[in-house]
């Protein structure tokens, strides 16, 4: 397998074309099943994955320390990424967004802690703060950058007029923002900001939270603690509409001799050599399956029979449940 590299941006952060999110290992998607989990990471190093993701948000708390875990022996093989700013307590329920230069500190030496490591490669602010000035919430976190805490800065789901007010404070490594073949919206404006800035674009929920691959039929194929049951775009009519897009894209899927999840992801892979896609997955086999997504090459005539199956725009429903903890 030819596992490329890809420079974040102007930095000089490389990282594997293809990344590992971790979300899923914790909590989100159903029960969880850790020592797989923990493979499922071995694999990914094993294959050439060296860019891993996770947040202090997921579990809460629980995913960096499986993180932790798993990489304690073989850090040297991984850029880790994680994030704050979404407060939650140990009962994991809700507090609020934080971006307050306090909270910055207190949390990144809470995540070092549960991850078990000396420095964080990637540090993001997972959502923008609009009670806190963009300015003070990078500032801080460029203090941990001379403090050797942190090795480069992200911001997760920040609108274009953010992303340039925080770059003139500490250059942005990366920018996280959902991106895939039903969620294009960042091709409008999020793209050409970043490329215009120097900064590089991690995509996650490549897959559509799962729906691009297809292997999502009906609502009840969702467990019931699945927190995609109450996702907009798996919900009745919208549901109903996303499925057919999967199906569209299946049917060039089967044409190229690949399942649409690796199609979906190849997609993304080819939007530029600056994206980098981070799927997520709690198992081997998965993993092994969306890797060979990097042997798929699509010629401009695939690219734009796959645009006129998936146009943008197309996808039924808004991508949370509440909206206005992103895109800010």
């Amino acid at each position: 397998m030819n596992l490329r590299s890809r420079t974040l941006g102007s930095s000089d952060l490389t990282v594997s074309a293809l990344g590992l999110g971790c979300m899923g290992m914790s909590e989100f998607y159903g029960s969880a099943d850790e020592r797989e989990a923990i493979r499922t990471i071995h694999r990914a190093l094993a294959l050439g994955v060296t860019f891993l993701d996770t947040a202090d948000v997921y579990g809460p708390f629980t995913n960096e320390r499986l993180v932790g875990r798993a990489i304690g022996d073989r850090r040297e093989q991984v850029v880790l990424a994680t994030k704050f700013g979404n407060e939650r307590r140990e009962d994991g329920s809700w507090i609020g967004i934080n971006g307050t230069p306090e909270y910055i500190r207190k949390a990144c030496d809470a995540s070092l802690e549960r991850l078990g490591v000396e420095h964080i490669d990637l540090y993001y602010q997972h959502r923008v703060d609009r009670s806190t000035p963009i300015e003070e919430t990078v500032g801080a976190m460029a203090e941990l950058v001379a403090a050797g805490k942190v090795r480069h800065l992200g911001l997760s789901e920040a609108a274009p007029a953010t992303i340039r007010r925080a770059q003139a404070v500490h250059p942005i490594t990366a920018l996280q923002t959902e991106y895939s073949l039903w969620s294009r919206d960042p091709e409008d404006e999020i793209l050409p900001t970043v490329r215009e800035l120097g900064i590089g674009f991690v995509a996650y929920s490549p897959l559509g939270r799962g729906f691009l691959s297809g292997a999502i039929r009906r609502p009840e194929d969702l467990a019931d603690d699945d927190f995609r049951r109450e996702h907009p775009r798996f919900q009745g009519e919208n549901f109903e509409r996303n499925l057919e897009l999967v199906e569209r894209v299946q049917v060039i899927a089967e044409e190229k001799s690949c399942t649409p999840g690796q199609l979906a992801l190849a997609w993304v892979l080819a939007r530029g050599d600056d994206i980098v896609p981070i799927p997520g997955t709690t198992r081997v086999a998965h993993l092994e399956e969306n890797m060979a997504a990097l042997e798929l090459d699509l010629s401009p005539d695939d690219l734009e029979q796959i645009d006129d199956a998936a146009p943008a725009g197309t996808t039924a429903g808004d991508r949370y449940k509440d909206m206005s903890r992103v895109n800010l």
